[in-house]
């Protein structure tokens, strides 16, 4: 089998490329090591910044976000004694994030990839690649049990983390950027409705809470604890009180409780791969980086990759220029750079440190205090959070 572009990998951001090349004409092949139904069981974020909602919008595939999804124009920061309210849409000339489940988008995209003559193939093992310092790279995998190749001119990595993209660039070019965090974030959703209708990032002596939602009638919570916590160790009840504390007195009163459907612990890290291309090699997404969920950048940032990336093949196998893919890395780069930024002075800011002591807790009352009285502190954060442009 031979395409245009193989791409590594199933979730949203393999989707996005995939959609956007074959809206142009160029072809596109999914290779996916999991099934679908795994791919869209994972329990991921949704707060959607403007580019990745453009990019639904641009794939006329927005109905369902548009329905279903709830649009914000601010979120909280709380203290464990006030609210502090960033109003997004006062202070970014009416921008707004979009509330909408990951596994929403990742549906979407799956649905309608049959239509527009994405060919996506499931439950691939094995997959390797090869010769990808030439102009004629290609993959092998098992399907089935038997090995299947897929030529390509490119392969695109949006394999996450764990992914072989990201390995197949030699050591002796590639540079790890990593910080690994003393905590995890111990979540539960829930079938009920939320305790606010904006996100509440609370920063408490006792550590830090998020209060979520993915709709009206479904709720996400985290709480922070140390990285050898266990789930058992956290009943329901524990954690929703545990939960009514920190998030302070004025939105823990208003939490509904409920039977936990997923419940789990997700360590935390900052993580940046250079550079984002070698030779007929693309990253995208978590095959790159890996932000704090702090902030709300991961899925977007992956976006913001492939609006990149669509744009620079799409340039190449349309117009035969390639100044979009010899600059890709580093246009990337310079916006992975400034949401790891972001996404890292969050987690400093609303989080406990072990070794920061009653100093480090003082700075952060300080830093709290300092955003609740400054305009301009507020619009820095506002203007971070919804998104910066392309």
């Amino acid at each position: 089998m031979k395409t245009d572009v193989a791409i590594i990998g199933g979730g949203p951001a393999g989707l996005m490329l995939g959609h956007l090349l074959r809206q142009q004409g160029i072809d596109a092949v999914i290779v996916e090591r999991q099934s679908a139904d795994y791919v869209l069981g994972r329990i991921r974020a949704g707060v959607l910044e403007k580019v990745t909602v453009d990019i639904l919008k641009d794939l006329d595939l927005a109905d369902r976000m548009n329905k279903e999804g709830l649009p914000h124009d601010g979120f909280f920061l709380a203290d464990g004694e006030r609210l502090i309210h960033i109003d997004i849409a006062e202070l970014t000339c009416g921008s707004q994030v979009m509330v909408y489940g990951q596994t929403e988008v990742t549906r979407d995209l799956m649905d309608a990839a049959d239509s527009r003559g994405l060919e996506i193939v499931y439950e691939a093992k094995d997959v390797a690649i090869h010769d990808v310092d030439s102009d004629a790279p290609y993959l092998t995998y098992l399907k089935d049990g038997v090995e299947q190749r897929l030529d390509a001119r490119f392969i695109a990595g949006c394999d996450g983390f764990h992914g072989p993209s990201r390995k197949a660039i030699p050591d002796s070019v590639g540079k790890v950027y990593e910080r690994v965090y003393p905590f995890g974030w111990l979540g539960i959703l829930a079938d009920v409705p939320p305790c606010n209708d904006e996100l509440i990032y609370a920063n408490h002596s006792n550590g830090f809470a998020l209060a979520s939602m993915r709709s009206n009638t479904r709720s996400r919570y985290y709480i922070q604890v140390p990285l050898d916590e266990k789930v058992e160790e956290w009943p329901d009840e524990r954690l929703w009180d545990e939960l009514a504390v920190r998030l302070g007195p004025e939105a823990g009163s208003r939490i509904t409780r409920g039977p936990a459907l997923e419940k789990s612990i997700a360590p935390l890290r900052s993580f940046v791969f250079e550079p984002m291309r070698y030779k007929s090699l693309f990253l995208a997404g978590d095959a790159a980086h890996i932000v704090p969920p702090t902030g709300a950048k991961g899925l977007n940032l992956a976006s913001s990759d492939v609006a990149y990336l669509s744009r620079a093949l799409i340039s190449y196998f349309k117009e035969g220029k390639s100044d979009g893919i010899d600059t890709y890395s580093q246009t990337a780069l310079a916006r992975v750079w400034k949401s790891e930024r972001f996404s890292w002075s969050l987690t400093t800011l609303m989080h406990r440190f072990p070794d920061d002591g009653d100093f480090g807790r003082r700075m952060q009352v300080a830093e709290l205090d300092y955003i609740a009285s400054s305009e301009a502190a507020k619009k820095s954060i506002a203007e971070n959070y919804v998104g910066l442009p392309l």
